[in-house]
């Protein structure tokens, strides 16, 4: 028989819907269900051929049809034998009964029968099959149709999974949607039938439980008879009854300490979440409960009894001395420790002898909030909406069969585990470092002498006696016993021998859960008019404290120390590969030479011309820049025209020929603040008369492709155009664009247009584009584009590391794939509107704001909304109705025939038509008066306009009369209010003053409230003092100028007319950066200028309140936020749903912008920040000086192909004022596949690939092609929703760890449908030869060497040849046959190298599978 636990474990029931719950209650109905048999085919012909051992089973679930819920608990029955193979339709016979109960009478609730076919396949694994579901109605709709007659049914079965039920569209009744599918010929025979012999055994059965007659049932006995089928007449087991005495509870590490940590904790929960429930008042413990009740494994037998425990310190002053002694001679505690204690006997009649069964002990803590006017307790009433009930800890005690009487000490539970009561349950310590004699006591124990009889009650000593305890001034509601009275008025009968009832705060409890409510039971001896006393004693806690630590050092309950010392942290560095900045990209870029510009010219590019069509002037990029700002803002042409055009994409030389070169490319990239750019896809094509030049050559030029793939016969080359003018920048713009150029590189993803991988990476400096009164300037370059790979983390932890938590060389490997030849332009234009002159001052050169003269309210009507003037002070009036749409709504707003009221409001613009047609109507109706023979009708509308004249001024009167007191208001804090523009940059701090004026005659205590945590007040003096000298700012610096409150708000005392100039700075280190697409979908047009993207303008504000709350100042604060400097870029492709963990080395601070020079001194301290919150980021502390400093990331990637983008800044000064680099991260999620192979032989994985909506054309593509095979190679057809296997074969080149990209493209449309990243695990094959030679280094022939090979085999074989050099190393014959016994001599013809050095070159000898049978290694010595 199966214990508690494991019964327990295995019956865990789902509650019905919360809406089901909160019906009323009704008497549960039992029920019998006979499932007979299974008529029909199960699957389609064919399909459990594969299997053997076909079997088949049922399951039963209750569902609400209603709610769409499933609940109770799945029941299945035995497994029954299946011909798969036979024509004839099958009958499988179950027979099997199933009972339950349930008190959910409704018509919704039906019971969902599965049909479930399994077998096991060929490699022995078990697969289950779902072959379709029926409806089984359990109530009728009828109401007044009978009950207890039995129903023979014959279910129907439909298609797929009872999952389907939880869609929305299959709404009641089911059986007749039209997305139900009947499966033919099959049928299920079932019998339901009321069952109410089943009654007798209600308090063993949870309800909704599905069990089976078969099923053994804890505290039932055996059915008589072969049937086996014990509820068909339950039979009960005898029950025992357990007495319970000296039952004490002891809390870790003592009572005063659990409950001060409770009361904290629940305090802030409820200051935190908002609750009403203390009212600014703070928590006290009305009582403390011990629920006792029998559970069978299934649930409580019954309602478990509800106990009082008291504090041991009370029960000396309520009882005799001598209950005291007994109590203290039972405790196992220390004597510095308190107990819970119950005064009573408890009473269990439940118990069954049987493993099942146990007796399950809920601590409970009622809290309440003392609230009333007099301070004075709370009434019945309003405590019952106060008072809340908290279960802290639990345990189990499963009696042992022979024992009769005794003690026993149980440790208490709580925290997340699964509970009988279901429920949440108060966290228990932590118990990472404690030993397992401690956790067995650190959440708590219960004690308690048990016996069977009455007279039972064992008398014996176990311990030494208690001394008291100084109280430990909690607030408490203790009851007392009958031979006291009690002081609260209250009167419970504690010393019942069956169980104490609940007093006045078990009442008013509110639980939080069902099992709460079912757990209390009301007392029948409630006062009419309770009045409890507020009188409670205050003692102080340090001495018990101290007290407490001694006695747990001398007497403790387990062997050895239980408080856990801290341990003391090592210096050690995380072993992270650190990837140097600016080692893996150079990125450098050079002028072209006079060869590749000759080229290029003949190659037909159209030339850039400036505003009068004339061909602009070329600057070397090597010549330096002499940026001038005031030449800048003093040109004419404040229009600029930046002009990007690309020329050709030439292949490095140091690039291996072997190698794949792409047909098509296409560039990513961000300019200002306009949206990332993609390219349409350029066709490489190579020039007529190609030549090259030693500078470098140009080898392919970029062409545009027209839509069906073909080359365009126009001019080459992709020309794109950015018009930034006064017409699109803000007032004062011009200046941080000017700014822009000067400083930032714009930084280009160059990307392969076929398979869309990533082929490198390169930046561009911008400055030499000012024009510096120059009509037009262009600039060409040739730029290295660059692929970084980035290896796998696999450090060494062993000793062989150089240093304690030294670090591995770095495993980044950069390769130059070619060069972009790019042409930058910018042409000046005139303005077709001059906005503002170039020498007004923009609002962001402003640090020192005043708020004389900077009222926002000019006079006038207290409703005008029109904009600042600043001519003169002068409002021209404007009709309400235009001003007002609230009250042309009610103007205008029909009236009921007969009514004096109005008829609710309109929208604005019904208002204005209407009022339109009122006057139309007026017009006309006076033309027509003016006419002789409608005179009378003339006479009529003039009276009809009158009294509508009279109602219009009646309500503009009581309108006007309304909002008087809110416009006035209004007005007054426009005249108080001060408007500023920054502009502001990732991680910059933008520094400023504003100017705060005392008006009053009386010292005032100034308040400053801010709205937006990226505005605060500089409240150090140093930072202050340290940005007014970075902003050449000369007033005056205070210390100590604010008062600081933790919390809340800074105060500082303004003197009377006393003027303070009040610091703040804006700083944010959140942006909203858009990722560029990884294909060319959104291609742009030729010369098409891009459109700027709005920014979004973000806003801030601070008032200053005077004394009693009364505004004294306020300042609005418009942000436009500005593209910021990038001085690295990163890109990372990952596994999905894991972290990266990376390092990052900085260079030397020294060479960081803005370091001195020639002063060693010490190296500052080095910050991050990142702009996602959820990417952690931080640097240490240098081991010693002159040791690298390192950033760490850790990042987690979402589900693929998710990318995420953030920012990374590096300062270097403990105020963070100026970021001294920006770091951008792009970390591309993709599905992981592993893989381990040995280099130079082939592994072959199979990958699958599913298919989209609509029939596609897709290749694969990967990018490492001469180490990866797939097959099918070239272009295939991917069905609609369909399967395809991919035949993945690696064969790398080089050990250690490495990623590798798979894409899967769409060829009509190239878009991405699959990706994929593999990570290699590459080790070294036995090496069974070595060989030496030497060779000159230079320009020289070569060498041609002979190697031989035995075949070791009787047989003639095949073997392949392959080098993990084959630069350096050719073969005559890649593929040789040798026969049995024979010897064959391979031919190798060494390439030259032009630098001296050594290389050790493996040759990997593979069978006809491309297995390795063996490896010979060639040190070649280049002198």
């Amino acid at each position: 028989m199966r214990d508690w636990q494991e019964t327990f474990d295995q019956n865990v029931v789902v509650p019905p819907h919360p809406q089901r719950l909160r019906q009323p209650w009704k008497e549960p109905t039992p029920f019998q269900c006979v499932l007979k048999w299974l008529d029909g085919p199960l699957v389609q012909q064919g399909v459990l051929e594969m299997l053997s051992e076909v079997g088949c089973h049922l399951r039963v679930s209750l569902f609400d049809v209603t709610y769409r819920h499933f609940f109770g608990r799945t029941w299945k029955t035995t497994g029954r034998p299946v011909e798969p193979l036979s024509r004839q339709p099958c009958r499988v016979i179950f027979n099997e009964p199933l009972y339950f109960h349930t008190p959910l009478n409704h018509p919704s609730i039906v019971a969902v029968v599965e049909v479930v076919a399994g077998g096991r396949k060929r490699d022995g694994t078990l697969q289950a099959l779902s072959c379709g579901f029926g409806i089984l109605r359990i109530f009728s709709n009828k109401p007044e149709s009978p009950s207890s007659a039995s129903q023979d049914k014959r279910l129907k079965l439909y298609h797929g999974s009872p999952r389907a039920l939880l869609h929305p569209l299959l709404q009641d009744p089911i059986e007749q949607n039209k997305h139900m599918t009947v499966i033919e010929n099959c049928s299920l025979q079932c019998t339901l039938r009321p069952h109410p012999a089943l009654e007798l055994a209600f308090h063993l059965l949870p309800e909704n439980l599905l069990v089976s007659g078969l099923q053994h049932i804890p505290g039932l006995l055996p059915a008589h008879g072969d049937t086996g089928d014990a509820l068909r007449k339950p039979r009960l087991q005898r029950s025992v009854t357990w007495y319970l005495d000296d039952v004490f509870v002891t809390l870790y590490p003592s009572l005063e300490k659990f409950e001060e940590e409770l009361l904290g904790l629940l305090t802030s929960d409820h200051f935190r979440e908002g609750s009403g429930l203390l009212d600014g008042g703070t928590l006290e413990i009305s009582e403390r409960r011990l629920c006792v009740g029998v559970h069978s494994g299934l649930g409580f037998v019954h309602r478990p009894q509800v106990m009082v425990l008291v504090p041991e310190r009370e029960v000396a002053l309520t009882r005799s001395a001598s209950f005291s002694r007994k109590v203290g001679s039972s405790s196992k505690a220390s004597s510095g420790n308190q107990a819970l204690v119950l005064r009573s006997r408890l009473r269990v009649p439940e118990m069954v002898r049987h493993p099942a069964f146990a007796i399950v002990f809920q601590l409970e803590y009622v809290l309440s909030s003392p609230s009333g006017v007099d301070g004075n307790a709370a009434s019945v009433t309003s405590l019952a909406s106060l008072a809340c009930t908290h279960t802290v800890r639990w345990a189990v005690w499963k009696p042992s069969p022979e024992a009769s009487s005794g003690s026993v000490t149980l440790p208490l539970q709580g925290g997340i585990q699964p509970n009988p009561l279901h429920c949440l349950v108060y966290k228990v310590p932590p118990a990472s470092m404690s030993s397992d004699e401690v956790k067995q006591v650190e959440s708590g124990t219960v004690h308690f002498q048990y016996s069977l009889g009455p007279d039972g009650r064992p008398d014996v000593p176990t311990g030494p006696p208690r001394p008291e305890r100084r109280p430990s001034g909690k607030t408490a509601t203790p009851p007392s016993g009958p031979p006291v009275p009690l002081p609260q008025g209250l009167v419970t009968s504690q010393d019942s021998p069956v169980g104490p009832g609940l007093s006045l705060s078990q009442l008013a409890a509110s639980p939080r859960s069902p099992t709460h409510c079912r757990s209390a039971k009301p007392s029948s001896q409630q006062p009419d008019s309770p009045k409890p006393s507020q009188a409670q004693a205050e003692f102080p806690l340090e001495g018990g404290i101290s007290h407490l630590e001694a006695d747990l050092s001398q007497t403790s309950l387990v062997p050895g120390p239980c408080v856990a010392e801290q341990l003391q942290e090592l210096p050690f560095a995380p072993v992270h590969a650190p990837i140097v900045v600016g080692a893996q990209t150079r990125r450098s870029g050079r002028p072209p030479s006079r060869a590749a510009l000759a080229l290029l010219q003949a190659s037909g590019f159209p030339e850039v011309l400036d505003a009068n069509q004339h061909p602009v002037e070329a600057v070397n990029p090597t010549d330096p820049v002499k940026f001038d700002p005031q030449k800048e803002e003093s040109d004419p042409l404040q229009s600029n025209e930046i002009v990007l055009q690309f020329l050709a994409f030439s292949r490095a030389p140091e690039d291996g020929q072997g190698a794949p070169w792409p047909h098509t490319v296409y560039f990513t990239f961000q300019f200002y603040r306009f949206p990332p750019a993609t390219t349409p896809r350029l066709q490489l094509l190579e020039p007529d008369g190609t030549g090259t030049s030693r500078s470098g050559p140009v080898s392919h030029i970029l062409t545009p492709i027209r839509q069906d793939g073909s080359s365009d016969a126009g001019s080459p080359g992709f020309r794109l155009s950015y018009l930034v003018g006064p017409g699109l920048l803000r007032p004062g713009e011009q200046r941080w664009f000017t700014r822009y150029l000067a400083l930032q590189t714009l930084q280009l993803d160059v990307w392969d247009g076929d398979s869309l991988l990533l082929i490198g990476s390169t930046a561009v400096q911008m400055k030499h584009l000012l024009r510096q009164g120059r009509p037009a300037v262009q600039v060409s370059h040739e730029l290295e584009v660059v692929a970084t790979e980035y290896e796998q983390d696999a450090m060494v932890m062993s000793g062989d590391v150089t240093g304690f938590g030294g670090i591995r060389p770095i495993g980044v490997h950069t390769v130059v794939k070619g060069w972009l030849h790019l042409t930058l332009a910018n042409v000046g234009h005139l303005c077709e509107q001059r906005g503002r002159t170039s020498s007004s001052l923009p609002p962001s050169r402003s640090q020192v704001i005043s708020n004389d003269g900077a009222s926002r309210f000019e006079g006038g009507s207290l409703l005008t909304r029109g904009g600042l003037r600043r001519k003169r002070n002068v409002v021209q009036a404007q009709k309400l109705t235009d001003v007002d749409s609230e009250l042309a709504a009610m103007l205008f707003a029909p009236t009921r025939p007969g009514g004096r009221g109005l008829q609710g409001t309109g929208q604005e613009g019904d208002a204005v038509r209407r009022r339109k047609l009122e006057r139309m109507r007026t017009v006309r109706l006076q033309e027509a008066a003016g006419e002789g023979g409608c005179r009378r009708t003339g006479v009529l509308a003039l009276q009809d306009v009158r009294a509508q004249h009279a109602r219009d001024l009646q309500v503009i009167a009581a309108y006007r009369e309304r909002t008087k007191a809110q416009s006035i208001a209004s007005a007054l804090v426009m005249a108080i209010t001060t408007e500023h523009t920054i502009c502001a940059t990732l991680g910059t701090a933008e520094f400023f003053e504003f100017v705060l004026r005392n008006p009053h005659s009386t010292p005032q205590t100034v308040t400053i409230e801010v709205d937006n945590p990226e505005l605060s007040l500089v409240l150090d003096s140093r930072e202050w003092r340290h940005f007014k000298d970075a902003a050449r700012l000369h007033t005056p610096v205070e210390e100590d100028m604010f008062r600081l409150r933790g919390s809340l708000a800074p105060q500082l005392l303004l003197r009377p007319r006393e003027t303070a100039h009040i610091p703040f700075k804006y700083q944010t280190f959140s942006v909203a950066q858009a990722s560029a697409d990884l294909g060319p979908e959104k291609d742009l047009e030729p010369g098409s200028p891009g459109k700027p993207s709005t920014m979004p303008t973000r806003h801030a504000k601070a008032l200053f309140r005077a004394g009693g709350g009364r505004p004294l100042a306020e300042l609005h604060l418009t942000v436009q936020p500005q593209p910021h400097p990038v001085d690295q870029v990163f890109r990372f492709y990952h596994p999905e749903l894991t972290f990266l963990k990376k390092a990052i080395r900085l260079p030397p601070w020294r060479t960081l912008p803005g370091a001195p020079v020639g002063m060693p001194g010490e190296e500052p301290p080095v910050h991050v920040r990142c702009s996602d919150p959820s990417v952690i980021c931080e640097t240490q502390k240098a081991q010693g000086p002159g040791e690298p400093r390192d950033v760490f990331l850790k990042v987690a990637s979402g589900p693929s192909p998710e990318t995420k983008d953030f920012f990374v800044a590096i300062y270097r000064d403990r105020w963070l004022a100026t970021p001294a680099q920006i770091w951008q991260v792009h970390l591309h999620a993709l599905q992981r596949v592993d893989v381990s192979c040995v280099t130079g032989q082939r592994t072959r994985l199979s990958l699958v690939l599913r298919g989209t909506q609509t029939v596609r054309k897709v290749r694969a593509f990967t990018s490492h092609p001469q180490e990866l095979t797939i097959d099918p190679r070239g272009v295939f057809t991917l069905p609609p929703h369909g399967v395809q296997d991919l035949h993945v074969g690696v064969r790398p080149c080089r050990a250690g760890g490495r990623f590798v990209h798979l894409n899967v493209v769409d060829v009509d449309f190239h878009q991405l449908v699959a990706s994929w990243l593999l990570c290699l695990s590459c080790r070294l094959p036995l090496i069974s030869k070595a060989f030496e030679i030497t060779m000159a280094a230079g320009q020289g022939k070569g060498a041609h060497k002979q190697i031989t090979y035995t075949n070791p085999y009787p047989f003639r074989r095949t073997y392949h040849l392959h080098s993990d050099h084959p630069g350096l190393l050719q073969f005559k014959e890649d593929t040789f046959q040798v026969e049995g016994g024979e010897t064959y001599t391979i031919d190798l013809q060494f390439a030259p190298r032009r630098r001296a050095g050594e290389e050790e070159i493996l040759i990997h000898i593979n069978d006809h599978e491309d297995k390795n049978e063996e490896t010979f290694c060639v040190k070649v010595i280049y002198q």
